[in-house]
């Protein structure tokens, strides 16, 4: 059964999702906003087998249910690893058809992907919001110095299976497709919400050990880095920063420790 949602709002988008009798949506912690009375709410540490919502069984007696639990043991552990929640919140309807709510946590845009088995998705760190039972959620690490450059601190959220995942971001969105540009562009780290999988995500470095290089780094107002996203397929960016937003409401406060320069000379006062 597909997914019947709306995203509606401006500035601070929210999914409305429709469900039928017995259909489960799940999100993570700190994204559920409300619900009708016939809509259960139930909190996991696992996540989804992408087989409708069950929990992997694992096989039957002890074995079985030791297997379970270590399974769901090496999911929470893999999250927490990331960052991400530790867990889940799965709702159903029970009584005819219910209605359930989730946002984001940063003013921004909503955007609902739909997988049809063929590609995953991946997006940064906190993107997903909601998601049928048939999604299923995972981690992928980036190696090596992809990750320690880039702006997702080595882990990129991964969505596999069919149907409907809900993800969010800060500012507005833009889509685009890197083969239409040449089959390459240059972002901000901090600007990827999600790509499909065929599109090879990289870090690169802005200039030589020069003195450009050493001037865009200082003064440019991105480090030393940029996001390659290279290949054919979707790429969504977002217009705002979290780093750029914390550092306006430092200002705003009194607290801008990053000075003119807004490059490598920034200092975070936490």
């Amino acid at each position: 059964m597909t997914l019947q949602q709306e995203i509606v709002g401006n500035a601070m988008q929210m999914a409305v999702v429709n469900l039928g009798l017995g259909q489960t949506v799940y999100c993570e912690a700190g994204k559920f906003l409300f619900k009708t009375t016939n809509v259960t709410m139930e909190t996991r540490l696992s996540g989804p087998s992408g087989g409708g919502g069950q929990q992997q069984g694992g096989g039957g007696g002890v074995g079985g249910m030791l297997r379970q639990a270590v399974g769901t043991a090496m999911q929470a552990g893999q999250r927490a690893l990331a960052g991400e929640s530790l867990a889940f919140q799965y709702f159903t309807s029970t009584g005819g058809e219910g209605t359930v709510g989730f946002a984001g946590v940063l003013p921004g845009e909503m955007r609902a992907l739909e997988l049809d088995g063929t590609r995953a998705w991946f997006a940064e760190k906190d993107a997903f919001v909601a998601a049928e039972s048939t999604v299923r959620f995972g981690i992928a690490f980036q190696g090596g110095r992809t990750g320690r450059s880039g702006g997702e601190g080595f882990v990129l959220e991964k969505f596999t299976g069919q149907g409907t995942v809900i993800i969010a971001g800060a500012g507005n969105f833009i889509d685009l497709n890197p083969a239409d540009f040449g089959g390459r562009v240059e972002v901000d780290t901090g600007c990827v919400v999600a790509f499909e999988e065929g599109i090879q995500y990289g870090i690169q470095r802005i200039g030589g050990l020069n003195r450009q290089g050493m001037m865009n780094a200082v003064f440019g107002g991105e480090g030393l880095s940029l996001a390659t996203l290279e290949g054919n397929g979707r790429v969504i960016l977002q217009s705002l920063t979290i780093e750029s937003l914390a550092n306006a409401l430092r200002k705003a406060q009194g607290g801008d420790k990053q000075g003119p320069t807004g490059g490598l000379f920034s200092t975070d006062a936490g």
